[in-house]
């Protein structure tokens, strides 16, 4: 009978030594897995420069100090042409470094979990994006800018960090974070 107890009391103690093995196995599995947090970058500006052939414009924001210092200022080079189809491409800089860093590369590097986002109030106008990520959902590096009749209006960019990804194309339905959002108004075509 001795023998029996003994041999279940063993029992009982390399079941709970196993459980702590196992508890221990997995809190380390876990902080493996978070890995570091990504430190968040400073955009201090923002270049949506679109191109057709001869035609440029170039629609910029700056703010040197960064999100809660001094207002940032939007600078627009010219009108758009009506009914005519724009190359657009975006670039993200932090101009506080020298030289200027340019954001754009880490979110080409990291494209799975960027996605910029476009809307206008400008009527007809359409923005698609034309590049993807990894794992072929759009990104929005690249897009094309089509207008149609003369207007004016805004043209809003945001990008998203760790959006939920493929998603509606509206930046209020894709989650993640807000990593810049800036709107251009007063862009006119004509």
């Amino acid at each position: 009978m001795k023998t029996i107890k003994t041999m279940k009391t063993m029992k009982t103690i390399k079941l709970l030594a196993l459980l702590v093995v196992t508890s221990i196995a997995f809190t380390s599995c876990s902080k493996d897995d978070n890995g570091p947090e990504n430190e968040e970058e400073l955009i201090t500006n923002v270049t949506y420069t679109l191109t057709n052939g001869n035609n440029v414009v170039t629609l910029a924001f700056e703010d040197l100090d960064g999100e809660g210092g001094k207002a940032g200022t939007y600078s627009i080079s010219g009108p758009l042409k009506a009914n005519t189809t724009y190359t657009g491409v975006i670039k993200l800089e932090n101009k506080t470094e020298k030289p200027a860093e340019d954001i754009t590369l880490e979110v080409k590097k990291e494209n799975d979990e960027h996605e910029f986002f476009y809307t206008s109030s400008i009527s007809g106008i359409t923005i698609k994006k034309t590049d993807v990520d990894r794992n072929n959902n759009p990104l929005g590096i690249k897009s094309t800018l089509t207008t149609a009749a003369a207007g004016s209006g805004s043209i809003t960019i945001i990008l998203k960090h760790k959006p939920k990804k493929p998603n509606s194309g509206k930046a209020s339905e894709a989650g993640g974070s807000t990593d810049v959002e800036v709107a251009f108004k007063n862009v006119t075509i004509k």
